[in-house]
């Protein structure tokens, strides 16, 4: 798949992260992927702000995989942000999270998530998930350049 085109991932839990990489180099997914552990650290490098403010504008993801619960800000809000930017608003934006509430769903959606996605306790269920998702926000999906 396309080196040149980063994934942000936004998680929190030190295991999941470590998953998620896992699962995407297991399916030669060979982007580089860029980690953000709480809300804060994602907005920041989406605007250039915080840890992130050195100057250099990071190059945007390709698509953003999102944790909804995190800390100093929770992945909704981030959302919500995100959508908020003309520069980001086409920005593809994958939930990826335990929680399977409706309301979460609901909200996820109501707030510009193009895709939610329920992670798998199993490993081989989460790695295929991941496999999928690679092939298609990566290279299936087609999105407004800029």
């Amino acid at each position: 798949m396309r080196e040149n085109r980063i994934i942000l991932l936004v998680e929190d839990n030190p295991d999941d992260e470590k998953l998620t990489v896992r699962s995407l180099k297991k399916n030669n997914v060979a982007n580089e992927v860029a980690v953000a552990h709480n809300g804060e650290e994602a907005l920041d490098y989406l605007f250039a702000t915080g840890i992130h403010a050195d100057g250099n504008r990071r190059r945007m993801p390709a698509v953003m995989l999102l944790d909804l619960h995190l800390p100093k800000v929770d992945g909704l809000e981030v959302l919500r942000r995100v959508r908020a930017d003309t520069r980001l608003k086409h920005l593809p934006v994958v939930i990826l999270t335990s929680s399977n509430e409706a309301k979460d769903i609901a909200d996820s959606y109501d707030f510009g998530a193009n895709s939610y996605i329920n992670k798998p306790v199993k490993f081989e269920e989460f790695s295929e998930r991941i496999r999928q998702l690679g092939l298609y926000w990566l290279i299936l999906n087609k999105c407004p350049s800029g």
